[in-house]
């Protein structure tokens, strides 16, 4: 009796030289994409820390002009006539309405001042009348606006439109203040630098009495007239 031979159905698979040849194609493309990812990426993150740093910059400066432009014109005491507003390139300090979560109604002096690292800070203290010879407050421990990365410079204008560098002992607040943000390492000038028009100018009682002397000719700001040429030498 003869047997019948019935062929078997032929199975697919890959060759051990195949599977060596697909190996050695996918090692390569896994070592194209690191090489790329490793030359895209760090520019990437810098790109990204860049675009971080200008956003935190340009809110500190908004948080600066909303700051600036609420100033009032409060004489530090019940006898002064002069308003409280202590302007030099590297710090400002001021009054205005109390505004935040935690503030409570009334006035608050506000400072503008490098930080104890480097950068800008934003400290404040409830404002009250005090005594003409007294100091300022102790103010409250200093919010950080700037990295220690930056710093800040402020300029003063008045109703002649003249840049100074400082704004001391003035009949009258500035009309407008001017920050330039600047890198602490190579001292250039950021974008974000801008300026602000303080809306409060002269006392309220400008409005019923315009003969007043603040209301109508005011003094130069300084301590003097030695100050007031080293204002106008500051001019930029």
């Amino acid at each position: 009796m003869s047997r019948v031979f019935v062929p078997r159905p032929s199975v697919a698979g890959f060759s051990l030289i195949e599977v060596l040849v697909a190996l050695t194609l996918t090692g390569l493309v896994l070592s194209a994409l690191a090489m790329v990812t490793g030359r895209w990426l760090p520019n990437w993150q810098r790109g990204l820390a860049r675009v971080e740093a200008s956003e935190l910059i340009a809110l500190a400066v908004d948080r600066m002009a909303s700051d600036l432009a609420a100033a009032e014109f409060v004489p530090a005491s019940l006898t002064a006539r002069r308003p409280l507003f202590m302007g030099t390139s590297s710090a400002v300090v001021f009054v205005r309405t109390a505004l935040g979560p935690n503030a409570r109604p009334g006035l608050e002096i506000v400072q503008l001042a490098e930080a104890g690292g480097g950068g800008l800070g934003r400290s404040a203290a409830p404002f009250a009348p005090r005594p003409a010879d007294a100091g300022l407050p102790p103010f409250g421990t200093p919010v950080p606006l700037l990295g220690a990365a930056y710093r800040a410079s402020f300029s003063y204008a008045g109703r002649d439109g003249v840049w100074r560098d400082g704004w001391i002992d003035a009949d009258t607040l500035p009309r407008a203040v001017r920050m330039v943000i600047r890198e602490a390492r190579t001292g250039r000038v950021l974008d974000a630098s801008s300026a602000v028009v303080i809306r409060a100018e002269l006392p309220a009682v400008c409005v019923t009495d315009e003969t007043r002397g603040v209301c109508a000719k005011p003094r130069p700001a300084g301590t003097g007239q030695g100050a007031a040429d080293a204002g106008e030498g500051g001019v930029q």
